[in-house]
């Protein structure tokens, strides 16, 4: 009894496990009847691989490919050079953190709108995650660090306490925006060393100037445009000013002449007339290598024959080659001691500093 039951039970799950096959090859083979015929065609030349145009129709195939191929990203901007750059030098600089690499969009979106503490500027820049660059923040840009600085010194004095807590609340507040952390530099350390900086620029700054008067009767203004025009000198940004514009480009002018602004707003440049003019180089603006000493004589001579002037000093005495030579002399010592100090006449540190 048991025997025939076991045999009887193993027939009946055959027959199940049979008709189980049996529908679910007959389920496929309905679901295959549904699907498009495919048509077996040669690859697009240019298209997609050959893979997909194997299985797919032509039409469809450039569809699909044009689907695929990835969008032409834009390649972020160069690096910004020939601008101004922190050093720690002459700088107090703040390390900010960021969590994780962003735009330089975000960054100039909560970067403060007035970048100055006090009479100081301060600067903000990011280090590129493309070439690892530092550079002033621009859009298109990727930075994976930030890093803030206020100048020590510059012609107004040192930086002082008041001036360095202006700089850490407003770099504080940015650092906060952008969710980052940040380090300062010890606010007593700072002060110190702007001090000294300042010392030490006060001690080797020079500004030489020379005087031109009128002999015989007074000049227009056009009149000496027109002189000053023959010498290489150009209207500066002020008024009241010619400048001999620098072989480089964005660089300080290396001469300028000066007059009394005054007479720069008269309505006629002929109407305004003028009986002095300045001529004047800022030593640690220009690289000594330009050789802007020589340059200041040389006009001084030329403008003062073309003028029917005499060149005199601040007291009123006229300039003579022994008073040329002295002041040649005590200039190249002031080269010397600038570079030796790391802030050589006419580099960018140094234009910062004596600003």
């Amino acid at each position: 009894m048991n025997h025939s039951l076991t045999l009887y039970l193993a027939i009946l799950g055959g027959i199940v496990l049979a008709a189980v096959i049996a529908h679910g090859t007959w389920i496929a083979r309905k679901t295959a009847a549904r699907q498009p015929k495919r048509a077996i065609h040669e690859p697009v030349p240019g298209g997609i691989d050959s893979a997909l145009a194997d299985t797919v129709p032509n039409e469809d195939a450039v569809n699909m490919g044009e689907r695929l191929t990835p969008p032409t990203l834009k390649a972020p901007p160069p690096v910004k050079r020939n601008q101004p750059r922190l050093d720690a030098l002459i700088d107090a600089i703040a390390t900010i953190t960021l969590e994780s690499p962003t735009t330089g969009d975000h960054i100039l979106a909560h970067v403060p709108p007035t970048r100055r503490a006090g009479s100081k500027p301060f600067m903000v820049e990011g280090l590129r995650v493309d070439c690892g660059e530092w550079e002033a923040p621009q859009p298109g840009v990727m930075y994976k660090e930030i890093q803030a600085g206020v100048l020590l010194a510059n012609r107004t004095g040192g930086l002082n306490e008041i001036e360095y807590s202006e700089f850490v609340q407003k770099v504080q507040a940015f650092a906060d925006a952008l969710g980052a952390a940040v380090e300062f530099p010890d606010m007593l350390d700072v002060v110190q060393r702007a001090k000294e900086l300042d010392g030490f620029a006060s001690a080797h700054d020079a500004q030489l100037a020379l005087r031109l008067y009128g002999k015989g009767s007074a000049w227009s203004v056009g009149y000496v445009q027109q002189q000053a025009a023959r010498h290489g000198f150009v209207p500066g940004a002020l008024p009241g000013r010619f400048v001999l514009p620098a072989a480089e480009e964005g660089a300080p002018p290396v001469l300028s002449l000066q007059y009394d602004a005054q007479a720069a707003f008269a309505e006629s440049e002929d109407q305004a007339t003028l009986r002095e003019l300045v001529l004047a180089f800022d030593v640690p603006q220009t690289a000594a290598d330009q050789a802007p000493f020589k340059a200041w004589c040389a006009a001084g001579e030329v403008l003062a024959m073309s003028l029917d002037a005499v060149m005199v000093d601040d007291q009123g005495q006229p300039f003579s080659p022994a008073a040329f030579a002295s002041i040649e002399s005590e200039l190249q010592r002031l080269y010397e001691a600038l570079a030796a100090r790391d802030l050589a006449a006419g580099s960018a540190a140094t234009r910062r500093l004596f600003s």
